[in-house]
């Protein structure tokens, strides 16, 4: 009686899941190219009078951000404050930008929807020369827009990584 019970409860949680997965990715498209404008521009000025939120990044700042963070050149000190959650591995930033540079990895962010707390960067992302168009998720932490542990981490490990951040 109680498996019947706990499937019957796993498949309203997967059932609304995918509904609100669905609805969020909506009938947008038809509005993209004035939705990149509008949804930053609203989304900056909803996040400006909370204390604890930053303002919401623009396109262009999450392009500067995520190519110094996957650029091996760069310090890695200066890339600890990019993904959420870097204390539990210091080094994950120069793994990531080592693996991304061996994978030929080139990220170009094109539109910046905010959700409150969190951010979404659409961006189209290319590896050894094979594009798609990806959600690059952002958290606020520190009063910084990060990016999503869970996303580096499975980045991470599609490039043929681990990390003790992602255990």
């Amino acid at each position: 009686m109680m498996f019947r019970r706990t499937g019957r409860v796993v498949i309203v949680g997967l059932a609304m899941v995918a509904a609100l997965g669905l609805s969020a990715c909506s009938d947008d498209k038809g509005d993209k190219p004035a939705a990149k404008t509008t949804t930053s521009a609203s989304a900056s000025s909803a996040a400006a009078p909370t204390a604890e939120l930053p303002a919401v990044p623009t396109v262009e700042q999450l392009n500067e951000q995520l190519t110094t963070a996957l650029d091996p050149t760069v310090p890695n000190d200066q890339k600890l404050d990019f993904v959420q959650g870097i204390e539990a591995d210091p080094e994950l930033p120069n793994r990531l930008a080592e693996a991304a540079t061996a994978a030929n990895v080139q990220v170009q962010v094109t539109e910046v929807t905010s959700f409150g707390e969190s951010v979404t960067a659409k961006a189209n992302f290319t590896v050894n020369g094979q594009t798609n168009v990806v959600d690059v998720p952002f958290v606020a932490e520190d009063g910084k827009w990060k990016v999503q542990k869970s996303w580096a981490c499975t980045m991470l490990t599609n490039l043929g990584q681990t990390s003790p951040a992602c255990a």
